[in-house]
C-alpha cells in the first residue's frame, strides 16, 4: 500500500480471508514506514492519527450501511465470496513512470487545472469475485461475477482515487449478508472514519456515489473524467472533503439541488481491462458448490513476463496480446486503458487452475469486427431516417416530419398506440397475502399534439385496483415520451426511440411502503404500435373500496447523461373516501418517487445531444379511475416537456405547449411568438390542419405496391401485402414467387453424370451439388475414371491393373504380399504377428528392449494367426476373439487370484497402464484419464483404475481409436493435444501451436482424421492423427464451441456451442459442406454430445435445462431422455445406455434410455470434477466411408461425406504438391 509519500506498508484487509472480500478497501495496520503527511485525508483505513482510526467491525454489522465507522474507499461494497476459486483479490504498489503517467492522465482529464504529479500508485483489483450465498437463496446470482479496480494515487501533496469498471458492465448489482438481512444492493462511496470522545463518536463525513441497483448496473456508461468507465476523484489535500471530478463532455454536469445530489451525481462506468496478480497463498480447488455455472479455463501463477507491463501510449487502446500474453481468459472488448497488474512469482510448485464464472465466461469483449458503417447497418435505421457515418461509427436521425431517434421514427403529430402486458406482486395494507397478477392487458393511446395519453390497465382486481390509483406514472412514462415539446426540447420517444428500460422505487411517506417498478420498452412493432412490458412489486398503503383520487398538476425534473435519464419527486395525492351518512371523509397522501432510465444512444453525433442536460415535465389534467365492474385501471394526463419554469414564462402559454389550441388530433400544432401558432397536418394527411383527412396513398399512387401485390389503406400510411404464392424478397418491398422446394436428386431431374461414376447430393430447398464417385474425377456432371496406376498406388515390385473407379495390385513373380507390400520370396507378417512385436517393442533384431511389467502380449499362433484364446499374463484376463484380434463381447472371464504385479522402479513417468480387454469408459479427471469397464450394460467398478496419469495437466475432451487402439485428449494448460497407445507406452504431443483453448476432440476412425474445437480461437479444425495437415473447417458463426462428434460412416459432423446468447447444435459434412443450425430452441449450456452408431441417434447434456436429450438427425423431433440432472458437462453411449460426467455429483451417471431411468453410478475414489467421457469400443462399429482404401484417393486430407469424399489441402501448404478435389 502507499502513504502520501509513496511509501510501502502492510495491510490487513476488513474481514477479507480470501473467503468473503467485501469489497471496501479498507486497511488496518500500521504502516512500515512513516505516517502520511499532513492533509492527505483518513481514508481507507489510512492511519493519520490515533483517533481516526477506527478498528473496522465484522461484516456483518456494516455491510449494507453507509457511512461506517471505519476509514474506506468503497469502488463496490458488498459480500464478495472468494472460496473454491471464485475470484481473487489483488493489490500492488507501483513507482515505475509508466503507470505514474498513466495515473496522471486519468486525473489530468477529470481535473484539468491541476498540477499532479503522483510519486506513487497502489492498484487493487477485485477480479472474477461472486456474491455471497446462503444456502438455498438466489440460484440467479451464482453465476455471476464481477471484475473492477480502484487505484489509489499520492504525492507529496494530495492524493485521488480513481474507479475503473468492465465495459461490458457488472455482473451483479447486490448480495445476500450474512446475517440474513436479504438482498442487500451494493454501495459505492467514501466514508471518513469517525472521531471517539469519551462518551459519544462523532460520524466522518462520507460521499455516497451510487447506492441502488439501477446506479450500479449503469456504471459502465459514463464518467466524470472525460472516459467512459473512468471515475476521478480528490481524496486527501487542504481539505478533508471528497471533492468528484467534473468533466462533462461524457457526463454532463449538472447542479443539482440538495435533495436531488444523491440521483445526479450517480455515475455510469466503462472500460477497463484485466490482467492481475494472485497472491501466492491463494490457490483454487476443482471442488465447488456454484450453481449454474459454465466455465472457462485458465492456467494461473504466469511468469511475470507473460504480461506486458510498460504502455508506450497511455491513450490508445490496448491489444489483446498486450493484456493478455498468455491465453488466460477468451476475452474481448478492449479496455480504453489500464493498469497493469503484477505478478508475484510462484511459492513452490504451480497449481493448474480452472477459472469458473459465468455470463459465458467473459469480462472484456475487444471490439475485434470491421468498422460499423451504414453501408452494412442500414437496416438498423428507421425507413423515415437516414443514415451517416462518422469516424468512428454510424448514426440515424429522422427525417423531416418524423420524430424519433432514428432506428424508431413515427410522423410528427400523429396519434400513437402503446400494447403491452403487465404483471405484479403487491400487498395492501397491513394485508400478509400479496395480490398476484400477470398477463395483464395494458393499453395506451396518445394524442401527440396535445401530449395527452390514455392509459388502460385491465382485470385488476379490485382488492387492488382502488390502491393503485395514486400510482398515476405506472402510465406517465407513456406521457414523457410523447410530451409536447417546446423549442430545444426533446421528449422521451426523441431521446430514446422507445426503446430503454426504466426503474421506479415509489416510497409511501408515513408508513413507508415500498413499489418498485420495473418496465421494458421495446419500440415499434410490425403493427406500427409501441411495446411494453411492466412488472410490480411491493406494499402500497390501502385506499377504501369505491374512494376517488385526485393529483394536482405537478412538474418533474429530468436529468440526462450519457445512456441515462434520472427523475425525482415527491407528490401528494387526496384521496375522497365513499360518502357515510352523507358525509365524505377526505385524506391527503404523499410518495417520494424516483426512476432510472437506460437506453443506448448513438455516440458519435454530437447534434443529437443537443436538448439540455435537465429539462422539466410538466404534467397537468391528471384524471385516475378504477371501474370495479370491469376491473380495469385508468390513468390521464396531458404532458409537456421544456425548461425549468414556475410557469410564469410567456412561452409556457403558447398553446400549442397547453394544449388549448384547435388542430385536428392528426396535425403538428407550430409555435409562434407570443400566443401565436399555426397547425399542419401530419405526413399522410391532408388538409388546412384544424381538419385533416387521410391521403388514400393506394388510389393515388398507382403501383404504390409494385406488381403481385396488393395494398392496404391506413389512417396516414398504407401497407403492402404480397397476393397468394408470392412473397417478399429480401429488400422487403419487392414480392417474389413462393419457390416450392423440389428434390432433382429423388426424382432423377439433376444434371449428374451417371450413378456409376458421380451421385447428386440434396442440399436442401431445389438445391443440390453433384460429386464423382471415389476413383472419377470431374465437376460431378462430367467424370473420367482416375488412372490410379498412374500414381504409383502399388508395391514397385507389383503390377497395377487399373478399373473403373479403382484398381488392384498383384506382386510381381517371385515375391509375397498384398501388391501394396511385396518381399522378395519371403513371408509377410500377420497383423497378430506385427502387433505382438509392437508389444514386444522389438522393432528388429537391433531394437529390442525389456518387456514391461503389465504388458499385454498378444498370442499367435504357427501361422501367425491369434490365437482364438487370449489372456493377460498379468492380470489373468482371458477372452475370445476373432480372427482380426478384435474381443468377442461377453467371453471375458473374471479376474484371478494372483496379487497384483509389483511395479518396480519410479513410477512418475507418464505412461498409460495396459487397458484389459473389453469395452470400457473413458474419463477425464483433470490431470489422468481413467477407465471403468463394462459388462454388457452394467459398470464393473471394482476393476475401475487409472489409466493415464499427468498430473500438470488439465484434460478436458478425450476420443478413443478403435483400430489402433489409442486414446486421444485434449490438454487446455498447455494447450496441446496428445495421444498414448492402450498397448502401453508413453503419450506423444501431436498439437502444441496455434492452439488457444482446445476443448471437444472427436475422431474419424474409417478416414483416420481428428476434429477438434477451440473455444478461445472460435474454431473447429482437422488434422491427421499424427496432427499433420491441420485445416480449420470453421471460424465464423461459433462463439463458446464445445462438444464435437462425427458419424464416420455417413460422413457428417455435429458440435454444439453453448453461446449464452444463442447457444446451438450445428451439424456438416465432414469437409466444412452443408452446414446448417440443427437445434437451437429451449437451449441452456449444451456441454456434452455424442453420437450412437448403432442406433443413429445424436444425444445431448445440457447444463443450462438440466436435461439430457436425443434426436435422430435426419427426422424432426426430441425426446427427452431424463430432466432434473444436477450439472453434465460430458455424454458418452454404449448399448441401451447413456453415461454422462456430472460436476455436482464428481461421478459418472448412467442413464437406461429406453425407460429414461437413471440406473447406477460410479464415483472415483479421488472426488474432484470429471470432464469428458468416450467409450473404448472392444471392436469397431460396423461400416466404412469413401476415405476408407487409400484414403479416398487423396493426396492429403481425405474428408467423407454423405455419398462420397472431398480431397482437401491442408492451410499453409505453400510448396506442397496437393490436389483438392470432390
Amino acid at each position: 500500500m502507499s502513504q502520501g509519500t509513496g511509501s510501502p506498508f502492510s495491510c490487513v484487509w476488513t474481514e477479507v480471508d480470501w473467503r468473503s472480500a467485501s469489497g471496501p478497501f479498507s486497511c488496518t495496520s500500521e504502516p512500515k514506514s512513516q505516517q502520511m503527511q499532513s492533509g492527505t485525508g483518513c481514508w481507507a483505513g489510512w492511519p493519520c492519527s490515533p483517533s481516526c482510526l477506527n478498528e473496522p467491525k465484522n461484516e456483518e454489522n456494516y455491510l449494507g450501511q453507509f457511512p461506517v465507522s471505519f476509514g474506506a474507499i468503497a469502488p463496490f461494497m458488498a459480500d464478495l465470496d472468494t472460496t473454491d476459486g471464485r475470484g481473487s483479490v489483488y493489490y500492488r504498489e507501483d513507482s515505475s513512470s509508466d503507470v505514474l503517467q498513466l495515473a496522471s492522465d486519468y486525473i489530468k482529464g477529470g481535473f484539468p487545472e491541476a498540477a499532479f504529479d503522483p510519486s506513487s500508485v497502489v492498484i487493487v483489483t477485485w477480479k472474477l469475485v461472486a456474491p455471497y450465498q446462503g444456502p438455498g437463496e438466489d440460484l440467479t446470482l451464482e453465476e455471476k461475477r464481477n471484475t473492477f479496480q480502484a487505484v489509489l494515487a499520492s504525492s507529496d501533496s494530495s492524493s485521488y482515487a480513481i474507479f475503473l469498471y468492465p465495459e461490458d458492465g457488472l455482473q451483479f448489482y447486490s448480495a445476500y449478508s450474512k446475517n440474513n438481512d436479504g438482498k442487500i444492493p451494493a454501495m459505492v462511496g467514501f466514508s471518513q472514519a469517525s472521531t471517539n470522545y469519551y462518551f459519544w463518536e462523532n460520524p466522518g463525513s462520507y460521499n455516497v456515489i451510487a447506492n441502488d441497483e439501477d446506479s450500479i448496473r449503469n456504471l459502465h456508461k459514463s464518467s466524470n473524467a472525460g472516459r467512459q468507465g473512468v471515475w476521478v476523484f480528490e481524496i486527501g489535500s487542504s481539505s478533508d472533503t471528497i471533492v468528484p471530478a467534473k468533466v462533462s463532455n461524457v457526463l454532463a454536469s449538472l447542479e443539482p439541488s440538495e435533495e436531488d445530489q444523491e440521483l445526479t451525481s450517480k455515475p455510469f462506468m466503462s472500460d477497463y481491462g484485466s490482467t492481475e496478480i494472485r497472491p501466492q497463498y491463494v490457490t483454487s480447488s476443482t471442488d465447488s458448490t456454484e450453481e449454474d455455472q459454465h466455465v472457462t479455463y485458465s492456467v494461473p501463477q504466469l511468469a511475470v513476463e507473460d504480461f506486458i507491463t510498460s504502455y508506450q501510449d497511455v491513450t490508445g487502446t490496448p491489444s489483446t496480446e498486450s493484456f493478455y500474453r498468455h491465453r488466460e481468459f477468451p476475452t474481448a472488448k478492449a479496455p480504453p486503458r489500464q493498469f497493469p497488474a503484477q505478478q508475484f512469482p510462484p511459492q513452490g510448485p504451480q497449481v493448474i487452475d480452472v477459472e469458473e464464472f459465468d455470463e459465458t465466461g467473459i469480462v472484456f469483449r475487444y471490439h475485434t469486427d470491421v468498422q460499423q458503417t451504414c453501408a452494412n447497418n442500414r437496416h438498423q435505421c428507421s425507413v423515415h431516417a437516414i443514415c451517416k457515418d462518422y469516424p468512428n461509427g454510424f448514426c440515424c436521425s429522422c427525417i423531416a416530419g418524423y420524430k424519433g431517434n432514428g432506428r424508431q421514427c413515427v410522423a410528427e403529430g400523429s396519434p400513437q398506440r402503446v400494447n403491452g402486458k403487465v404483471k405484479g406482486r403487491i400487498f395492501v395494507g397491513n394485508n400478509p397475502v400479496p395480490v398476484t397478477f400477470e398477463n395483464t392487458d395494458l393499453h395506451s393511446y396518445v394524442v401527440m399534439n396535445h401530449g395527452r395519453a390514455y392509459t388502460a390497465i385491465s382485470t385488476i382486481p379490485e382488492a387492488l385496483g382502488y390502491s393503485l390509483l395514486p400510482l398515476a406514472s405506472i402510465g406517465g412514462v407513456i406521457g414523457w415520451m410523447f410530451a409536447v415539446e417546446q423549442q430545444g426540447y426533446k421528449n422521451g420517444f426523441s431521446i430514446t426511440g422507445g426503446e430503454f428500460t426504466r426503474q421506479t422505487e415509489v416510497t409511501f411517506l408515513g408508513n413507508n411502503e415500498k413499489v418498485v417498478i420495473k418496465q421494458k420498452f421495446s419500440g415499434i412493432d410490425e403493427h406500427g404500435h409501441l411495446t411494453i412490458s411492466t412488472e410490480m412489486e411491493g406494499r402500497v398503503p390501502e385506499v377504501p373500496a369505491g374512494a376517488s383520487v385526485h393529483i394536482e398538476p405537478y412538474t418533474e425534473l429530468y436529468h440526462a447523461s450519457s445512456s441515462v435519464i434520472t427523475s425525482s419527486s415527491t407528490r401528494e395525492y387526496t384521496v375522497t373516501e365513499p360518502e357515510r351518512d352523507g358525509v365524505a371523509s377526505t385524506y391527503t397522501g404523499a410518495y417520494q418517487w424516483r426512476q432510472t432510465i437506460s437506453f443506448d444512444e448513438c455516440i458519435h453525433d454530437d447534434t443529437l445531444h443537443a436538448a439540455p442536460a435537465t429539462q422539466q415535465l410538466s404534467v397537468d389534467s391528471i384524471f385516475v379511475l378504477y371501474n370495479r365492474d370491469e376491473q380495469i385501471l385508468r390513468y390521464a394526463m396531458s404532458n409537456s416537456i421544456g425548461p425549468i419554469s414556475d410557469g410564469s414564462a410567456d412561452i409556457s402559454r403558447n398553446p400549442c405547449y397547453t394544449g388549448t389550441h384547435n388542430c385536428d388530433t392528426n396535425a403538428v400544432c407550430r409555435a409562434g411568438s407570443g400566443n401565436r401558432f399555426s397547425c399542419e397536418c401530419s405526413i399522410g394527411f391532408r388538409g388546412d390542419g384544424n381538419v385533416c383527412y387521410d391521403i388514400d396513398e393506394c388510389s393515388e399512387q398507382a403501383g404504390a405496391c409494385g406488381s403481385n401485390a396488393v395494398c392496404n389503406n391506413q389512417p396516414g400510411t398504407y401497407r403492402c401485402e404480397c397476393v397468394d404464392g408470392y412473397q417478399f424478397a429480401a429488400d422487403g418491398r419487392t414480392c417474389v414467387a413462393v419457390e416450392y422446394a423440389v428434390n432433382h436428386c429423388q426424382t432423377g431431374t439433376h444434371g449428374c453424370d451417371i450413378p456409376q461414376r458421380a451421385q447428386c447430393v440434396y442440399t436442401g430447398g431445389s438445391a443440390y451439388v453433384c460429386t464423382c464417385l471415389p476413383g472419377f474425377s470431374g465437376d460431378g456432371r462430367a467424370c473420367e475414371d482416375i488412372d490410379e496406376c498412374q500414381q504409383g498406388r502399388c508395391h514397385p515390385d507389383a503390377f497395377c491393373y487399373n478399373t473403373p473407379g479403382s484398381f488392384s495390385c498383384q506382386c510381381k513373380a517371385g515375391y509375397r504380399g498384398d501388391g501394396f507390400q511385396c518381399v522378395l520370396g519371403g513371408v509377410v507378417k500377420t497383423k497378430c504377428q506385427r502387433e505382438k512385436e509392437v508389444a514386444l517393442g522389438s522393432g528388429g533384431t537391433f531394437f529390442q528392449r525389456e518387456i514391461r511389467v503389465g504388458q499385454f502380449i498378444p498370442q499367435c499362433d504357427e501361422h501367425g494367426n491369434y490365437v482364438p484364446t487370449q489372456c493377460h499374463g498379468s492380470t489373468g484376463y482371458c477372452w475370445c476373439v476373432d480372427r482380426d484380434g478384435n474381443e468377442i463381447d461377453g467371453t471375458r472371464s473374471g479376474l484371478s487370484t494372483a496379487a497384483p504385479p509389483v511395479v518396480i522402479g519410479p513410477s512418475v513417468r507418464p505412461d498409460t497402464i495396459p487397458l484389459p480387454p473389453g469395452t470400457h469408459l473413458l474419463f477425464a479427471q483433470s490431470g489422468k484419464i481413467e477407465h471403468v469397464p463394462l459388462e454388457g450394460n452394467s459398470m464393473k467398478k471394482n476393476g475401475a483404475k487409472a489409466l493415464l496419469h499427468i498430473p500438470d495437466k488439465v484434460i478436458i475432451g478425450v476420443a478413443y481409436d478403435c483400430m489402433d487402439k489409442m486414446v486421444y485428449w485434449t490438454d487446455i494448460s498447455g494447450p496441446s493435444i496428445s495421444r498414448a497407445s492402450l498397448h502401453g507406452g508413453e503419450p506423444t504431443t501431436i498439437i502444441r501451436t496455434d492452439l488457444g483453448s482446445p476443448e471437444g476432440i472427436a475422431l474419424d476412425h474409417l478416414g483416420r482424421n481428428i476434429f477438434w474445437t477451440d473455444s478461445q480461437l472460435d474454431r473447429i479444425e482437422v488434422a491427421r492423427l499424427d496432427g499433420r495437415q491441420r485445416r480449420i473447417l470453421f471460424d465464423t458463426g461459433l462463439v463458446n464451441p464445445r462438444a464435437i462428434v462425427v458419424d464416420p460412416v455417413r460422413g457428417n459432423l455435429y458440435w454444439t456451442d453453448w453461446n449464452r446468447e444463442a447457444p446451438k447444435i450445428e451439424t456438416s459434412y465432414m469437409d466444412g459442406t452443408n452446414r446448417r443450425i440443427l437445434v437451437k430452441d429451449d437451449l441452456g449450456l449444451p456441454n456434452g454430445l455424442t453420437f450412437d452408431p448403432y442406433s443413429s441417434m445424436l444425444c445431448w447434456v445440457d447444463a443450462g435445462t438440466k436435461r439430457l436429450e436425443c434426436m435422430n438427425p435426419n427426422q424432426l423431433g426430441r425426446r427427452k431422455i431424463v430432466e432434473g440432472i444436477q450439472y453434465p458437462f460430458g455424454v458418452t453411449s454404449y448399448g441401451k445406455n447413456l453415461y454422462y460426467t456430472d460436476w455436482r455429483r464428481d461421478a459418472v451417471v448412467a442413464v437406461d434410455r429406453m425407460v429414461s431411468v437413471e440406473n447406477d453410478n460410479f464415483q472415483p475414489h479421488k472426488r474432484s470434477r470429471l470432464y469428458g467421457i468416450t467409450t473404448a469400443f472392444a471392436q469397431c462399429p460396423g461400416g466404412h466411408n469413401y476415405c476408407t482404401v487409400n484414403n479416398g484417393g487423396c493426396t492429403h486430407l481425405c474428408l467423407a461425406t454423405p455419398e462420397g469424399r472431398s480431397c482437401r489441402c491442408p492451410d499453409n501448404t505453400v510448396g506442397v504438391d496437393c490436389i483438392e478435389r470432390n
